[in-house]
């Protein structure tokens, strides 16, 4: 409107108004620089307006990065989880499950490679924590690869502790259980009974006879000795024993040296045979021991296995023994002094004998009579002689002691030999078991106080560890006799009567001829 105005002015000018035309220029003038001044704020207006519109979008812009650079982090900002071994980090896994995975791959493995123990994994220490980062180095195959390496395994197993001493690992307290079973059972195996009557029936049974014997009937009781304790551990897997081989260790024991006391019996085979050593071994460690020289008493130096534990058991044995016949001597006058004749054959008899055995580890330690039965009964012999001769036996023997018990049987068995079977009673008295002539009176090495009668019909009988005698050598005796008072002297572990009957210079089982 204002620029209208002007263009008017300025045509009244050129039309001629001098005066006017002058107002007109100084009023155009000023309407000049007003329109210069409004329009260098009109361009300030424009420039702010700018200005602030460009500040607005740049913050906008701004907003709108950040924005997508959150949303952007945050798409990949990933959760991880931290595994550390005591205290420092060893990996990173992308999810705990496989740490658990791990665990029991590794568990299986070592179960699988020791199946008779029950194995525990070592995780103590491994510990994993939740971890969240922006795209985080995450190897989980090197992780649980370097983890496999570290993870070791312990057996959880019980110790099977004698009288305080650690002897053996399994596996658990059934298993051990099972082990002391075992060993109880080792020294009461089929076969070892098996054995013992084979041995009963070699010694009961003459050349000529079929008696037979019997395993033990009953075990009456098996048990160790020691004080047996478990105690559970944590063990090496490789020192866990299985059943047999904790038996085999209990029972085998570690070799060691042993001084051994000669008894009443021994011989160096059967002590070599008892013990599972050599002659030789035992000759090479007592130089001065000969087989013809030893005596009850004498030390022996031994190098034997021994056991950790001692297994005693009791057993009562039965064995069957073929009896002599009686013989019956009637007198007749048509033969000549000291001659006889058998009218009629005797047949032998059969009885039966039951002990009671006490063993340790399988050795004899006690042996009791229990008693005897007869089974069948000997038929008598009948013997014709011309005229009785004091000091001539008759061929039947009695029992040189009232009352006796036995307490040591006659032979080899279990290990010893015994030449004639030991007794005892409250009535020491010792009588002649049959009519003889007096050869011996006096000690001999090992018997100690001996009477040996000569019965002057292939007949001796021995009679040891005498306390006094009552005899003198060349006196007759009828049977009955009396020949001395029982005791200990010699060789002997206590008061008792070692008794023999010896055949044409051989020991016999005296068992066979006491009625």
């Amino acid at each position: 409107m204002k620029g209208f105005k002007f263009m008017r002015r300025m045509s009244k000018l050129q039309d001629g108004h001098p005066a006017e035309s002058e107002a007109n220029v100084q009023q155009s003038h000023n309407f000049d620089h007003d329109s210069k001044h409004f329009q260098q704020e009109k361009g300030t207006r424009r420039f702010r307006r700018a200005w602030i519109l460009g500040s607005v979008g740049l913050v906008l812009l701004a907003t709108v990065l950040v924005g997508a650079e959150k949303k952007y982090v945050a798409a990949n900002t990933v959760t991880y989880y931290q595994v550390l071994v005591k205290g420092e980090e060893v990996g990173r896994l992308t999810d705990q499950t496989q740490l658990n995975q791990l665990y029991e791959k590794k568990q299986r493995e070592y179960q699988e490679k020791y199946p008779n123990s029950t194995m525990v994994l070592q995780t103590e220490g491994i510990t994993i924590e939740e971890q969240k980062a922006y795209k985080p180095e995450v190897d989980s195959e090197a992780t649980l690869t370097k983890l496999d390496g570290m993870l070791k395994a312990y057996a959880v197993g019980v110790q099977l502790m004698v009288d305080g001493k650690a002897v053996g690992i399994v596996k658990d307290q059934e298993t051990a259980n099972a082990v002391l079973e075992g060993v109880k059972n080792h020294y009461v195996p089929q076969a070892e009974v098996a054995t013992t009557a084979s041995k009963l029936t070699r010694t009961a049974a003459s050349s000529s006879s079929a008696a037979k014997a019997k395993a033990p009937e009953q075990v009456e009781s098996v048990e160790i000795s020691e004080d047996i304790s478990i105690v559970p551990i944590k063990a090496d897997p490789n020192k866990v024993l299985d059943v047999e081989a904790a038996v085999q260790t209990l029972t085998e024991g570690k070799e060691a040296p042993l001084l051994y006391t000669v008894q009443e019996g021994d011989t160096i085979s059967g002590i070599a045979k008892r013990f599972e050593i050599t002659q030789k071994e035992i000759y090479s460690n007592n130089p001065n021991v000969k087989e013809l020289t030893l005596k009850i008493g004498d030390t022996l130096k031994l190098k034997v296995p021994q056991p950790d534990v001692t297994v005693v058991t009791v057993e009562k044995v039965t064995e069957q023994i073929v009896t002599e016949p009686e013989v019956v001597v009637r007198s007749s006058d048509q033969l000549a002094a000291g001659k006889s004749k058998v009218v009629r054959p005797g047949q032998t008899g059969l009885k039966e004998m039951e002990y009671r055995v006490t063993k340790e580890n399988g050795t004899v330690v006690q042996e009791e009579w229990l008693g005897q039965t007869v089974i069948k009964a000997s038929l008598p012999e009948v013997v014709y002689r011309g005229t009785k001769v004091v000091g001539e036996g008759t061929g039947m023997f009695s029992w040189p002691v009232s009352g006796a018990t036995l307490t040591s049987s006659f032979g080899e068995r279990w290990s010893r030999a015994h030449k004639g079977i030991d007794m005892v009673s409250s009535n020491r008295n010792i009588k002649a078991s049959d009519a003889g002539t007096v050869i011996f009176a006096g000690v001999q090495n090992g018997y100690g106080n001996v009477v040996i009668v000569d019965h002057r019909n292939g007949y001796q009988t021995y009679y040891g560890h005498l306390k006094s005698i009552s005899v003198s050598t060349g006196q007759r005796l009828e049977q009955g006799g009396k020949i001395g008072v029982m005791g200990s002297t010699g060789r002997s572990t206590g008061t008792h009567l070692h008794f023999e009957i010896r055949k044409n210079g051989t020991a016999v089982n005296p068992m066979k001829y006491l009625q």
